[in-house]
């Protein structure tokens, strides 16, 4: 699990059927000082997140293929929290 901040949104004209009905978000990882400066990630949000939140992100396979109801998607990371301030 990854401490990162949401940074936008995104949107695909074509999904892959198990990405079909969830809102994608661009995000930014944060190192232990809060500070962020990697690569973008596109991440599966549930939650409603809002550009500015901090959320928690997670690349587990087992527990994303349990949100999205499938073995098969291509999904690598989601968010699983929003961060208290």
């Amino acid at each position: 699990m990854e401490l990162a901040q949401v940074i936008g949104q995104t949107n695909a004209t074509i999904k892959h059927d198990t990405l079909k009905g969830w809102r994608l978000k661009i995000v930014e990882v944060l190192d232990a000082k809060g500070k962020g400066g990697g690569d973008p990630i596109i991440v599966l949000d549930a939650l409603g997140s809002r550009v500015g939140d901090r959320v928690m992100i997670s690349s587990d396979s087992k527990l994303i293929a349990e949100m999205v109801q499938a073995d098969n998607s291509p999904a690598r990371y989601a968010i699983l929290g929003l961060a208290d301030d």
